[in-house]
């Protein structure tokens, strides 16, 4: 029988995902301080993919030490702009801000997730989109963020792709769950193995 399933993280979207997979869990938020951890790694010169994999991993341990016989599954998605990490920005300045340095140019979303157990972690993905963002006015892009909601804006990298992020966007190579912070479907394969 496999373990029950926690999710390290209070993002509603990633427990919808999973949900819409059909994986239950339970929502243990690591409260990692994930500010800190960037710009420690940031000044050790981590990519943005190390930096989402070391998260994600932080994430799951921290909650695995106190339920080491459970599957958590913790997860971190960055903005990876000429290998320079976005964060998800703290109010609507700065989302306007990093709309602005995303105009008109392509950007990887890195996605990681890693389920660890005993708090250690037994399993991870990273996963990888390129999205193409088109050229807009200053304008449009305050008129685009008018129309976003705080939840979504604060919850989506500033993006909402299954939304109305999509129309920012002249391409997007990549899966949508990875844009959206979750590369479920490895998670699946993984998880079936025990079932």
């Amino acid at each position: 029988m496999m373990p029950k399933i926690i999710l390290a993280s209070k993002s509603k979207v990633r427990k919808d995902i999973l949900k819409n997979h059909g994986i239950d869990c339970k929502v243990f938020p690591s409260n990692v301080d994930e500010d800190s951890v960037k710009i420690s790694l940031t000044k050790e010169k981590a990519s943005p993919e190390i930096i989402s994999k070391n998260l994600a991993e932080l994430k799951a341990n921290k909650v695995s030490n106190k339920f080491p016989s459970e599957f958590v599954i913790g997860a971190d998605s960055v903005i990876d702009l000429d290998g320079k990490v976005i964060s998800k920005p703290e109010n609507r300045v700065q989302a306007l801000d990093i709309l602005k340095s995303l105009n008109g140019k392509t950007h990887n979303l890195i996605s990681s997730v890693c389920i660890s157990m005993g708090g250690s972690m037994i399993w991870n993905f990273t996963d990888k989109a390129e999205l193409i963002m088109k050229k807009f006015s200053i304008n449009e892009l305050e008129e685009y963020l008018s129309k976003i909601s705080d939840e979504a804006l604060y919850a989506y990298n500033v993006y909402q792709i299954e939304g109305l992020g999509k129309s920012l966007f002249s391409k997007i190579n990549g899966d949508n769950d990875t844009i959206m912070g979750l590369p479920v479907k490895k998670i699946k394969e993984y998880l079936e193995n025990f079932a």
